[in-house]
């Protein structure tokens, strides 16, 4: 059931928002609906996983609160044994994961690496598998270390799968979500929250069907025609990854605007998940601002416990490269995001090491505009160059874009894939700098929802009009949306 599809927007939302709010006179009741409806929502995608997911959750919950009486107990023989069921958390949900997201992958690697013949595992990957398990883990952790506790099970099951973030996330962490779902005010329909929410939903909903889906075709020609055995031209060879940049971004932060403001309607703030990571200076910055849930997740409970940067540059260096390739994996079964992964591991750890030699360089020849030009535009192109491993599906595929990307045209320079796709090459270079424009924006989605929110506390009028403005843009956007039948999933949706 998409964000973007009428039964989701016109059925689900409604009958959910309704009844959690009229259930709201009895708050552990209206837990109850939502964390059901929110089980409904995923079984609608996959309801042979359901089961699934209701025994990671009731084993990760048993195993916290074993972790958190055991933790609270005196003596070292208590102590001792949180630990081991700490691990034995962390090796049940990693397993999990290993198991339906990487048997496959291992099992081919295996296959080219020693020629024996191998049977398959024909494991179908359940959605959201890798943000509802890190949410665990994360739990898991922070019981250990922090006495986080969580003792009412259907609390702990909402926290789990509440639904505008179980299936591509933000990772969330208990502590920003629990007091929430005890604070009696969430549960009273506020016509503030509504219209903030819906607004948001909105901008959401525009990023991914005006922006992100009209921008794809040019991404997907490209890459789809040269796995397929077609050489790009230097043009198609930066349109195509260009192309993706803009579409992967509109993408998923229009997911996450309307996760933010779906939520919202209920009362519930999601953190936010992106804040303009291409105007981002430098790799740093980068992972600062883009799915910043998971960058947290990463560092601390990855980098952190690695080290992070106390034992040395060299020792910093390994953590870096360690963690952006376990979180290369993470994204998807695959060598390429392996290799992406290690791009971004190797980008950060030369920033770390030279970063500020090289800007004192450039500050005696160039000045402070030009650096800020400099970097930014570095920044931006390297991000591109690993994009296109995150996209390509082979090695193959990568190395041929990236040839035809940085070789001089030759004689023949006419786009031949993306006029045998029906696509102008002219229109897709004007898609790119519309989009470019819209993301090199300053003001982003988040600031406009912190005004118009804080527009909305002030004058009931706004109120009022943003509810009925923003819920036509959504009935017309998601009517013309089912009308030409082309929305594509969420591509985090894969990972």
């Amino acid at each position: 059931m998409l964000f973007t599809t009428g039964p989701f927007a016109f059925l689900f939302l409604p009958i959910v928002a309704i009844g959690f709010f009229l259930l709201g006179r009895v708050p552990r009741i209206a837990a109850t609906w939502l964390g059901l409806a929110s089980l409904f929502f995923y079984g609608y995608w996959m309801p042979a996983y359901v089961l699934l997911l209701v025994t990671s959750i009731v084993a990760n919950y048993l195993v916290g609160v074993t972790i958190g009486r055991l933790r609270d107990a005196p003596g070292d023989s208590n102590h001792r044994g949180a630990r081991l069921a700490l691990i034995a958390g962390l090796v049940f949900n990693l397993g999990l994961l290993s198991y339906f997201k990487y048997a496959n992958f291992l099992l081919d690697t295996l296959r080219t690496v020693s020629g024996l013949e191998l049977p398959a595992a024909h494991v179908i990957l359940p959605i959201g598998i890798s943000f509802f398990t890190f949410t665990q883990i994360a739990f898991l952790v922070d019981t250990y270390q922090k006495g986080t506790r969580e003792y009412r099970f259907i609390h702990y099951l909402l926290f789990v799968t509440y639904f505008p973030h179980l299936v591509a996330g933000p990772v969330l962490h208990h502590a920003q979500m629990m007091p929430q779902f005890a604070d009696a005010a969430i549960y009273r329909p506020d016509p503030v929250n509504i219209a903030a929410g819906m607004t948001m939903f909105a901008l959401g909903l525009f990023k991914k069907l005006a922006i992100a889906d009209a921008v794809a075709p040019y991404a997907d020609s490209v890459f789809d025609a040269v796995a397929g055995g077609h050489s790009p031209t230097t043009l198609e060879a930066w349109i195509g990854p260009l192309a993706y940049t803009f579409q992967l971004y509109f993408d998923f932060s229009g997911y996450s605007d309307m996760a933010v403001g779906l939520s919202m309607i209920l009362g519930v703030r999601l953190p936010y998940n992106f804040s303009s990571p291409y105007l981002a200076a430098n790799i740093s910055d980068f992972w600062r601002r883009w799915h910043m849930s998971l960058s947290a997740f990463l560092r601390d409970y990855l980098y952190i416990p690695l080290g992070g940067n106390r034992l040395g540059n060299a020792r910093r260096f390994v953590n870096l490269m360690t963690t952006m390739l376990l979180g290369g994996l993470w994204h998807g079964a695959n060598w390429t995001f392996v290799v992406w992964g290690g791009l971004h591991g190797l980008y950060l750890g030369v920033h770390h090491a030279f970063g500020a030699s090289v800007s004192r360089a450039l500050a005696r020849i160039f000045p402070r505009g030009a650096i800020t030009v400099i970097a930014w535009s570095v920044t931006l192109l390297a991000v591109v160059v690993a994009w296109v491993f995150f996209r390509a599906p082979d090695f193959s595929t990568a190395g041929s874009i990236l040839s035809a990307m940085f070789s001089l045209p030759g004689d023949s320079t006419l786009p031949r894939i993306l006029w045998n796709a029906g696509l102008a090459p002219a229109h897709g270079a004007w898609m790119i700098l519309i989009c470019a424009l819209i993301a090199f924006t300053p003001v982003n989605s988040n600031a406009i929802f912190e005004r118009h929110l804080n527009a909305c506390r002030r004058s009931t009028e706004i109120t009022w009009f943003s509810i009925g403005a923003a819920f036509t843009a959504v009935v017309l956007s998601i009517t013309l949306s089912e009308l030409r039948a082309s929305t594509s999933p969420f591509i985090y949706f894969n990972f």
